[in-house]
């Protein structure tokens, strides 16, 4: 137990701690309230006139153009649904450049010339609102002086009524543009890459004789992983509430060593937060399907099933809202920073990725004889062609200044962008690049030993945890997306470089056919032509090795190891015309983003710089420096007894003390020296010069926590943090 006072207090109070009452009845059952707060297709069905609710289902399931007719329908039933669940405003939803959800409330209610109110709510006012563009990162798109921009109903995401003790609120969710027409928010091309990607798998199919396929969407099933820390201690510390993250913090007795942690029992109060945290989520129609404890102390995972993607991109962003409103509720912080701890995992949101539509399912199936599978398989090439030709850009869709922090640790894949088959598909390709496959490795059995326990079947490959891009089964898992981030920015970039990839397989395949070639030799030649080109990216070793930088280069891989060198992949000539050919980006937003990229860059390690010399000005060194003084007081009062004093331990804190001063002086000295002219210039700046001199404060700082007598140090120790729930 802490002798300093406040942190005393806090840890008091932290066990004095009573859970609200949970929100649900106990003999609730969980699907009594799924969806209950979703304008979904089964409410519009019962309040929609027959013919507007099959123009919107058209509108949903086939992508149709949506009517503008029936927009008033649906406002007017949308709206007496609202205020049936006691709504009283209505907001346009959206998702601008800074990572978060924005909205602005606006009331059902209209006077009228009697003194009176009526609620209303037209067609017009559900298909576009008008919120300001200029106050959103917006990359120069739009200047200060030019405010106009517009919302967009997105008729793809089900409206949802949001609860809060303070009143309820109609969420619409919308396209956020420009009055130019260009994108300033991550749902615009998440949809129009979508657009793009449906057109060519769509042709790859028509040459596997499927007629007139439905559209073929992305689907996605982001893990999320998140930190739980006390109220009490996440408000004694200003780096978490500043930053999001532990700028101090020296390591604890016991860490992540004994890996007890991992799918452990969840506490009790933990358990609360998370009954209470998916009852919320399933009103909401987000399907949360599995929770467990992480690997570090402390942290924890859920993971919803799989969606598509424009609609699990936007219920990603709701979570997030929703598990820091009720972890607020059990009072405790909810932490989605990459690395809010020095010293154990960091937390990431591994993006599931698949395509297909509502007739083939999954095309990324490959059953039980891949080999045999030929569309899997040009599927399957597709993938591999695309993340070799645009490994750079899957890495700048994860980059941050956060994610710089877990990319390449022992909990999250490296830098560097590469693909892991399994044993069965790689033996596949191994033999289409041999000339042609003609068998795949079966299922085994696993025998336990135990006569009462079943033979078990086990999969034809192992799992890698270590690789950015993993197939697993009937999907891939791209493992590099941060926990803070959106998930959008990489399922746009897999949607762009898929269009791009399937675009290419149908090109070659219809010329090869209108050629006279046999369709099967057509397929052969395709997928031959993509091993030899570019197997180059597949990988099953251990990417946490350090053979695999030096084999990586060889291959020609780029290891783009921070956002800084991440960054200018967005503006280069290749990147440009990848997404102007598919009219997902043009130029201009292509710079915009890139300029966005760094300015967040430098804003964040801005505020850490701030925070930290802040800190350690008023927090770490005046308790250093008292405990100096009580060091020498003593030696001062022995050696006026008479008594021999021991010196050794006044030295020994002495020093650290000169490097925190040290540390602080330099850090003054390069933030006041920072480049503002260019921004990538800037951003490296940031990197090989503030967060260096950074480092260094907090090694001193880390060892005065070690050394410092417990009633002196205020701050929360990651003991207490981690540990104490």
């Amino acid at each position: 137990m802490s002798a300093n006072p406040v942190r005393m207090h806090a840890i008091t109070q932290v066990q004095s701690y009573t859970p609200p009452p949970f929100s649900f009845d106990p003999g609730e059952e969980p699907g009594e309230v799924f969806g209950e707060n979703v304008f979904s297709l089964s409410v519009m069905q019962k309040r929609l006139p027959k013919s507007v609710y099959k123009s919107v289902l058209s509108t949903i399931e086939k992508s149709t153009p949506l009517d503008p007719a029936v927009a008033d329908a649906v406002a007017s039933a949308m709206k007496d649904w609202a205020l049936e669940k006691g709504a009283t405003h209505y907001a346009h939803v959206f998702y601008p450049l800074t990572g978060l959800t924005a909205e602005k409330h606006d009331s059902f209610l209209d006077p009228v010339g009697d003194g009176t109110a009526l609620a209303s709510f037209s067609g017009k006012t559900l298909v576009q609102g008008e919120p300001d563009a200029s106050s959103f990162p917006n990359g120069g798109l739009r200047n200060t002086f030019e405010a106009r921009g517009y919302t967009g109903w997105d008729v793809m995401s089900p409206a949802y009524v949001l609860e809060n003790p303070n009143g309820n609120t109609l969420c619409i969710p919308t396209v956020f543009i420009s009055m130019t027409g260009e994108a300033l928010d991550h749902k615009t091309p998440v949809l129009r890459s979508q657009q793009a990607m449906s057109v060519h798998a769509k042709r790859v199919l028509a040459l596997f004789g499927h007629s007139d396929p439905d559209n073929v969407v992305a689907y996605c099933g982001p893990e999320q992983e998140y930190f739980l820390v006390d109220s009490h201690f996440f408000n004694a510390r200003p780096d978490l509430l500043n930053a999001g993250r532990t700028l101090f913090g020296a390591k604890p007795p016991k860490g992540q060593e004994f890996d007890d942690h991992y799918f452990g029992a969840i506490p009790e109060r933990v358990l609360g937060f998370m009954m209470d945290t998916e009852r919320e989520l399933f009103k909401l129609g987000i399907p949360a399907k599995t929770r467990h404890n992480e690997v570090a102390p402390g942290q924890f995972e859920v993971a919803p099933m799989f969606e598509r993607a424009n609609e699990a991109s936007d219920h990603q962003q709701l979570l997030m809202t929703t598990f820091k409103s009720v972890a607020q509720r059990h009072g405790m912080e909810c932490l989605f920073h990459e690395k809010p701890f020095d010293g154990v995992n960091g937390s990431g949101k591994h993006v599931n990725f698949s395509v297909g539509n509502s007739d083939l399912g999954s095309l990324l199936v490959p059953g039980d004889t891949p080999h045999d599978n030929a569309q899997f398989l040009v599927f399957c090439a597709a993938v591999i062609r695309a993340v070799d030709l645009y490994g750079g850009l899957l890495r700048v869709s994860v980059a941050s200044a956060s994610n710089d922090h877990r990319l390449g640790a022992n909990e999250a894949p490296p830098a560097i962008i590469s693909i892991f088959l399994g044993e069965q598909l790689a033996d596949v390709f191994d033999q289409i690049a041999k000339g042609g496959a003609t068998g795949s490795k079966e299922k085994g059995t696993l025998t336990i030993g135990v006569d009462t326990i079943p033979v078990l079947s086990k999969d034809p490959g192992d799992r890698n945890r270590t690789s950015p891009f993993a197939f697993t089964g009937n999907r891939f898992e791209f493992r590099a997306p941060g926990s803070n981030q959106t998930v959008a920015a990489p399922m746009v970039v897999l949607n762009t470089i898929m269009a791009e990839a399937l675009d290419y397989c149908a090109t070659t395949l219809e010329a090869a056919v209108a050629e006279g070639t046999d369709f099967d030799s057509a397929v052969q030649s395709l997928l031959t032509t993509i091993v030899a080109d570019h197997g180059k990216v597949i990988f099953n070793g251990n990417g946490y090795s350090d053979e695999w930088p030096v084999e990586a280069e060889q291959r020609g891989l780029k290891n783009l190891r921070t956002t800084v060198d991440a960054l200018p992949e967005l503006i280069s000539p290749e990147a440009v015309e990848l997404f102007g050919k598919y009219s997902v980006f043009n130029e201009r937003e292509m710079h915009s983003r890139f300029e966005i990229g760094c300015e967040q860059y430098v804003n964040s390690i801005q505020v850490e710089a701030n925070t930290t010399g802040e800190m350690a000005q008023t927090m770490v060194l005046p308790a250093a420096i008292r405990y100096q003084t009580e060091l020498a007081q003593n030696v001062a009062a022995l050696k006026a007894a008479g008594v021999e004093a021991d010196l050794s331990a006044l030295n020994e804190i002495s020093a650290p003390i000169a490097d925190l001063k040290a540390g602080l002086a330099k850090l003054t000295e390069v933030c006041s020296a920072e480049p503002e002219e260019d921004l990538l210039e800037h951003a490296r700046y940031m990197r090989d010069e503030v967060l260096p001199v950074m480092a260094a404060i907090r090694a001193a700082a880390d060892t005065l926590e070690n050394m410092v007598a417990d009633d002196l140090w205020s701050l929360p120790t990651y003991q207490e943090m981690l540990y104490i729930l």
